[in-house]
């Protein structure tokens, strides 16, 4: 048997407000009163936001009370409202935490599956590599040696991936990019070299190279190579098939500043902003190549040398340019 008036109020959902048990038509019969001893009472139900009952707000007397007033009833149908709000606020945090703990045990199992796959992929590859290598000073008929000059290229560009990947994954786990920065006298003659391996890769493509290094710079120079390379093939990739792509390098006692431009269709402003997050392209056309990871590597070597990356693109030209500063002397 129910013996309380919250009940009530549950099933009506309205407030219970008495000033008088004795003198209340509604109650002065109700066993509750005399079972609990009061002669005042007040309830009023607490609805979460979606709308389910959670409970009732309540207060009693043993002795009468004026507590059916405007202010009174309005001041516990407040409190009601925000024991709910609290409630809510809780629930949601609650779900919150867990959502967010399962997102980054998701991200960290994702992370050290690429980190793996990526370091088992290396051993391969370098027998593919070397093993063209190998047939390119044998003697070959003029059918194979464009396959063997195919191999060894795609296996260039595969272990630039890869090496994005390693990247990617030791960043996201907490170990960074590694770096050494020291004076780097061949910056200029590496910076062409990655031109060649670009021509080898897009024989059909024009790359306008322009170097201008009259001032030694202090860089790590494998991860400027890197960061050149990815910013090179990005704009073979993405750029107009049918232009040229410029490369303009120098660097000065101001510092030093490499730049990639190629023609083609502006990147759309919403790509743009995220441009530089992982996994995201400067293209959405479909069967473009690569996993996005590019420019997001180039813009943390950038930063790891204390420096820039920007984009500006618009009908005249797409122009990737990373800028840094020289270190004090």
């Amino acid at each position: 048997m129910r013996t309380t008036i919250c009940d009530q109020v549950r099933e009506s959902g309205k407030d219970v407000v008495i000033d008088h048990v004795a003198e209340d038509e509604d109650f002065c019969g109700h066993p509750t009163p005399k079972m609990y001893g009061f002669q005042s009472y007040i309830s009023v139900p607490i609805f979460r936001p979606d709308g389910r009952f959670f409970g009732t707000l309540c207060a009693l007397d043993p002795k009468p009370a004026r507590l059916n007033t405007p202010e009174t009833v309005g001041m516990f149908k407040l409190f009601a409202d925000l024991i709910a709000f609290h409630l809510d606020t809780q629930e949601r945090l609650k779900f919150g935490e867990a959502a967010l703990e399962d997102e980054r045990h998701t991200a960290q199992l994702r992370e050290q599956f690429i980190a793996v796959l990526g370091h088992d992929l290396r051993n391969p590859l370098n027998a593919i590599a070397g093993g063209a290598k190998v047939l390119l000073k044998t003697p070959l008929s003029e059918q194979a040696t464009p396959v063997v000059e195919m191999i060894q290229s795609s296996a260039v560009r595969m272990a630039g991936l890869i090496d994005n990947v390693m990247d990617f994954a030791r960043g996201r786990l907490g170990g960074g990019l590694s770096l050494i920065r020291t004076v780097d006298p061949g910056l200029e003659s590496t910076l062409k070299q990655i031109v060649t391996e670009a021509r080898i890769a897009w024989p059909n493509r024009s790359i306008r190279c322009e170097l201008t290094i009259s001032r030694p710079v202090a860089c790590d120079g494998a991860r400027i190579a890197q960061m050149f390379s990815n910013l090179l093939a990005n704009a073979l990739t993405h750029g107009d098939p049918d232009g040229p792509v410029w490369v303009h390098a120098r660097s000065d006692d101001s510092g030093f500043e490499l730049s990639v431009a190629n023609l083609g269709e502006p990147i759309p402003p919403d790509i743009v902003d995220r441009l530089f997050q992982p996994f995201s392209r400067a293209s959405t056309e479909p069967g473009q190549q690569g996993l996005g990871l590019g420019l997001y590597i180039a813009l943390e070597i950038a930063r790891a040398h204390e420096g820039s990356l920007n984009v500006v693109s618009s009908p005249e030209e797409t122009r990737f340019t990373f800028r840094m500063p020289n270190i004090p002397s």
